[in-house]
């Protein structure tokens, strides 16, 4: 598996990438994002993406806008985070964060694993976004939970 970097928006196969795995736009904080317009760190295996992690950076800080791995267990997802880790630390960068929701306990596994630690919850705030931005979020999410909160997660480099 090879990991690089697109320093600019996503095009040709990363950007369906994030399309077949309903990524491509993101409902967080309350605003909707496209995350095909940011940089992004992508893993191929031969010519195949196998996963796209895509950010923001606001000075010390990077959120981590969407990460989503074609196959679990593969160590891609583990892969793409280090080689933004790795990135942020060489310039300097503090802080890395992101969104995920409660529903998400795969998420909230593997980003614990990996050094991150609960900040915040905002309780609602998907119930709002449901509402407000995207009607196409489900009611119910991930193993039957009910999807209703934002949760931050960070992690200090």
């Amino acid at each position: 598996m090879d990991v690089h970097h697109i320093d600019g928006p996503q095009t040709g196969t990363s950007a369906e990438f994030l399309q077949v795995h309903n990524s491509a736009v993101v409902a967080r904080q309350g605003e909707l994002v496209d995350a095909t317009q940011y940089p992004a760190f992508v893993a191929q295996d031969a010519s195949r993406v196998v996963g796209v992690l895509t950010y923001v950076i606001s000075g010390p800080s990077c959120e981590v806008l969407t990460l989503h791995a074609a196959e679990s267990w593969r160590g891609v997802g583990s892969a793409l985070l280090a080689a933004l880790e790795g990135a942020l630390t060489a310039k300097g960068g503090e802080r890395v964060w992101l969104i995920t929701t409660n529903d998400n306990v795969d998420a909230l596994r593997f980003y614990q694993r990996r050094g991150f630690h609960l900040a915040a919850v905002y309780p609602g705030a998907v119930e709002s976004a449901r509402k407000d931005l995207k009607p196409a979020i489900p009611q119910v999410g991930d193993h039957g939970i009910p999807l209703r909160d934002e949760l931050l997660l960070e992690k200090r480099l």
